[in-house]
């Protein structure tokens, strides 16, 4: 059990970016009632976006001048391609039977896969990302990396940003009226559909964050990053109450931190030798899925109406 403060900051780590990317799906999904299973492909383009930029700025620039502008570059692709995907892709569908959004989402998600491929002939290996210029740190038998200490910043500065904005600003309460009754809100004089583009791009922006900490996280990224971590993002979403902007990243923290847990111990239980690993990682955080479904289907938080965003 000496490594067991690894592995709790390791499954912190990581389920700081599954929350990260989940918040896109539940705030999408408090809205307009959509799964948008394209939205791991909008966490790898924000990735592949901050790399584009890295790869343009001249050889030698300091890494405290490009982490701005990747951050940027990869927000601006990531939020366009979002919202392009509801103007373009979703909202005419709005009234159509659900699984044809559903299908248009998972059409998309190959699109975009197949767009990074072509445009990165390189994609199907990993590609080096940069570096952050500092660490790794020791906080006793805790090794902390620089990615990790982006990736924990990231997600503490959004996650108060998002709970500033959606309690405090004009934007955030006409998108808790819109979570709550779409059609009173717009009674009431609220452009519905501004406020559903509003929701996709703040989804866009968390999921190219979550997808430039991957990078600095582990050094490279590739074109099909986005599937496992959308599913498991999902996964984190359902975990913590689908439509729950707060339990999307509680829901994230949980499935990390059984991931890791699972990964390092599962092994070490006589019977279960050969289910330990990081190959049965994903195995362990949908049977975790299973159960919290099973248990308490609306999730460990539950939805809360009037906080959906």
């Amino acid at each position: 059990m000496n490594t067991l403060p690894q592995q709790l900051a390791n499954g912190l780590f990581l389920g700081s970016m599954y929350g990260l990317i989940a918040i896109g799906y539940t705030m999408v999904y408090g809205i307009v009632q959509l799964i948008n299973f394209a939205h791991g492909e909008i966490f790898m383009t924000g990735g592949f976006g901050a790399l584009t930029v890295w790869l343009w700025l001249p050889h030698g620039t300091s890494m405290w001048i490009a982490v701005p502008l990747m951050l940027v570059g990869g927000a601006l692709v990531a939020v366009l391609i979002a919202v392009g995907a509801e103007r373009f892709a979703y909202r005419p569908l709005r009234g159509a039977p659900r699984l044809a959004p559903l299908i248009t989402a998972i059409g998309l998600s190959l699109a975009l896969q197949q767009i990074v491929f072509n445009l990165y002939p390189d994609a199907k290996s990993n590609r080096p990302f940069p570096q952050l210029p500092f660490g790794p740190y020791h906080l006793g038998s805790i090794n902390i990396q620089s990615g990790d200490v982006f990736l924990i910043a990231a997600g503490v500065v959004c996650m108060t940003g998002l709970a500033f904005f959606v309690r405090t600003s004009r934007t955030g309460r006409a998108m808790q009226a819109t979570a709550q009754d779409p059609d009173t809100a717009r009674l009431m004089g609220i452009n519905t559909d501004r406020i559903i583009v509003v929701a996709f791009a703040i989804g866009g922006l968390f999921a190219a964050v979550a997808g430039i900490s991957y990078g600095f996280k582990y050094g490279n990224v590739d074109y099909s990053m986005g599937f496992q971590a959308g599913l498991k993002a999902f996964t984190a979403a359902v975990l913590g109450g689908i439509g729950n902007i707060y339990g999307a990243m509680l829901g994230g923290v949980v499935l990390g931190l059984a991931e890791a847990m699972a990964t390092a111990y599962i092994s070490d239980i006589p019977g279960m030798e050969q289910f330990g690993g990081q190959a049965w990682a994903s195995v362990w955080a949908f049977i975790l899925l299973i159960l919290v479904l099973l248990l308490r289907p609306q999730g460990l938080l539950g939805e809360r109406v009037a906080d959906r965003a």
